[in-house]
């Protein structure tokens, strides 16, 4: 199968009317939001316009979700998760919100380890939860030190909290092993702290590498998962996403009201069963370009911008840029994108860690990666 990445062309990604490549104009090659430059499997494509076609157009039937990724995460991680348990939610971050909301009250803290996605702060903040940064040791991984101290702060006076781990780590790209994660679910529950995984780069770990579902572990027994094909098969603009529970948390996600459902799209669940059920040849190939992409994107900085600092994600199609060398000032998206017209993603807004970094999307062709290394080491001097 071709590689999905070699996309569209520009042309026909300037034509598209996502947000990626409407906020900044025609002249900026736009590698910030997590969004590929790829056409969808070719099964989901048939499934949404047949949908359309014959009028299918009504509310989403969950089952349909929920066997599917029941499916696919067996035959991908050798998991098979109890489709009746889990609920249709419209996407990972507002079910991530419904789940706080069963385990935290207004003002309780929600712990994350950081350089984390910021919407993890966002969300958090909107729901009146206080964050607890558990940054990241210095090899990018999770510290369980920083994890025990943040949930001793965020529980201290007997006070409910929540722990939002992010796996994979977006922005790093670390895919947490299954002793990384044992420990930190190990440390949460001995301080009465509830786990919520947003697991929604899960099909994207490298080769060689394994991913491993927080609710699969005994130790995630009580944990809940988010997961969406949404970032695997870019179907962003397509909401939905399953919430899964650890066995022990089953009664826990009953509660989530019933109406969360609704605001789930119907054509959004169509074009995930088909991702999960007949997507896998796609995402294959979409993976060996993946590794292709991270692997060139190494080569070019090191030929030409030779200072940044990059530890190779184990999945996503993000890149974790440490520009603090060049001088760029605490936030280089913001310099870059008036030099270079290259659009990365700020690294401020990730927290801890985030001063002098920035995260560049490699989910694109090989073309438009070389112009993109080459405008900033253009604009930087290198």
């Amino acid at each position: 199968m071709d590689n999905p990445l070699d996309g569209p062309g520009l042309e026909a990604l300037h034509a598209r009317r996502s947000v990626k490549w409407r906020l900044y104009g025609p002249d900026v090659l736009p590698l910030w939001v997590a969004e590929m430059d790829v056409v969808p499997a070719e099964p989901v494509q048939r499934a949404v316009v047949d949908a359309v076609r014959r009028g299918d157009t009504g509310y989403p039937w969950a089952p349909d979700y929920t066997e599917a990724l029941a499916s696919f995460a067996g035959d991908r991680w050798g998991w098979r998760p109890d489709p009746a348990t889990m609920s249709l939610v419209p996407d990972v971050m507002l079910g991530v919100v419904e789940v706080l909301r069963l385990f935290t009250s207004p003002g309780d803290a929600v712990v994350v380890n950081s350089p984390v996605y910021p919407p993890f702060f966002q969300f958090v903040h909107s729901l009146g939860r206080r964050v607890v940064e558990a940054p990241l040791g210095a090899d990018g991984r999770l510290d369980p030190v920083t994890v025990e101290d943040a949930c001793a702060s965020a529980t201290r006076e007997g006070a409910r909290a929540a722990y939002l781990l992010c796996n994979p780590q977006n922005p790093t790209g670390a895919v947490h092993t299954p002793a990384e994660l044992t420990a930190v679910l190990e440390i949460a529950a001995a301080f009465g702290v509830r786990v919520v995984a947003d697991e929604i780069h899960a099909p994207l770990a490298h080769p060689g590498v394994r991913f491993t579902p927080v609710a699969s572990l005994p130790a995630g027994a009580r944990a809940v998962s988010l997961m969406s094909a949404s970032k695997a098969f870019n179907l962003a603009g397509l909401k939905a996403a399953v919430a899964v529970p650890g066995p022990e948390a089953v009664d826990d996600l009953a509660r989530v009201p019933e109406e969360v459902s609704h605001g789930a799209s119907h054509l959004g669940v169509i074009a995930h069963r088909a991702a999960y059920l007949e997507g896998g040849p796609w995402l294959d190939a979409l993976l060996e370009g993946l590794e292709a992409n991270r692997l060139l994107l190494g080569d070019l900085l090191a030929e030409q911008l030779p200072l940044v600092r990059y530890r190779e994600p184990q999945g996503t199609f993000l890149a974790w840029l440490d520009f603090s060398a060049y001088d760029l000032g605490p936030d280089p998206a913001a310099t870059l994108l008036g030099r270079a017209k290259v659009a990365l993603h700020p690294g401020p807004g990730f927290g801890h860690g985030g001063t002098g970094h920035a995260r560049l999307n490699f989910g694109t062709s090989p073309a438009i990666l070389r112009e993109a290394v080459g405008r900033i080491a253009a604009a930087v001097g290198s």
